[in-house]
């Protein structure tokens, strides 16, 4: 990119840098993630994250136009109860709707605080597939999707601070190195791991919503209509996976949960 040869030896020594704190913090901090028993890094602890997502949340009312409409409100409450009730999780969950036609958004933070754009509605159509955005929300939470994201981002800020201190002191391209190697670390692990994060709590929040008693068949319906919104960016630059891949992914999935829904007490799938 930058006109550089760089050596095998270099590479390692850079690969060695960005790796030697995530390697060192897994060693002490490897935890499994509901559903899908994932060992991840999360050297943040829960009451650490659920105070900041409760203060988050607060900002957030304080700034956003929450809505009170009775029937949305009624809706996101009932629904969102079953479902974090399916999850398991001991929270002291808070839901509300935010007053935003053009914006099309959902999000659950740690701690369980939850809000739902208005925008998202005419999208999702039904509660069943309300119910598949919540269920992926809250397991962004349970899962501690947020501490994990947090701890890959200070280890690989401590990869880049060790690099910079040894190979870079003395060299002449250490800006556009240190550039490219944070561009690096952008594209080739941060972003790829918020993919993850987003198909696991696809995975997750799926079985949440079967165990609710929601019809599972709904969430793929729901990605199928967000892949024909478009406007989105390729997806090696985006956080998200793809809405066709996501809609192919939850089909294939739903099997696995359908005894889940079967013992359930089901929900019909109002339209909003």
């Amino acid at each position: 990119m930058f006109g550089l040869k760089i050596s095998f030896k270099q590479v390692r020594t850079v690969v060695t840098a960005l790796t030697s704190g995530i390697l060192g913090a897994l060693f002490y901090a490897c935890v499994t993630t509901p559903v899908t028993d994932r060992k991840q890094l999360n050297f943040i602890p829960d009451s650490q994250m659920n105070v900041m997502g409760a203060q988050a949340f607060e900002e957030i009312k304080q700034k956003e136009k929450v809505s009170k409409d009775p029937k949305l409100n009624e809706m996101i409450l009932r629904i969102g109860k079953r479902i974090a009730n399916a999850s398991g999780a001991g929270y002291d969950w808070k839901f509300i709707v935010i007053d935003a036609p053009k914006t099309v958004n959902a999000f659950c933070l740690p701690g369980g605080k939850v809000a739902f754009y208005t925008g998202i509605m005419p999208i999702a159509e039904n509660e069943a597939a309300i119910a598949a955005i919540m269920g992926h929300e809250v397991a962004h939470a349970t899962a501690r999707h947020g501490a994990e994201r947090m701890s890959q981002v200070l280890a690989v800020q401590t990869g880049l601070v060790a690099l910079d201190a040894t190979m870079l002191q003395n060299n002449k391209y250490r800006g556009p190195l240190m550039a490219a190697l944070g561009l690096g670390s952008q594209f080739g692990v941060l972003m790829p791991f918020g993919r993850m994060h987003e198909s696991e709590a696809d995975k997750i929040g799926l079985q949440y919503m079967a165990k609710a008693g929601y019809d599972p068949a709904q969430a793929p319906e729901l990605w199928k209509r967000m892949a024909k919104a478009g406007g989105r960016v390729p997806e090696f630059m985006s956080t998200h996976p793809d809405p066709g891949r996501r809609e192919a992914d939850l089909r294939s999935q739903i099997p696995s949960v359908m005894s889940l829904y079967e013992k359930s007490e089901k929900q019909p799938s109002k339209s909003i």
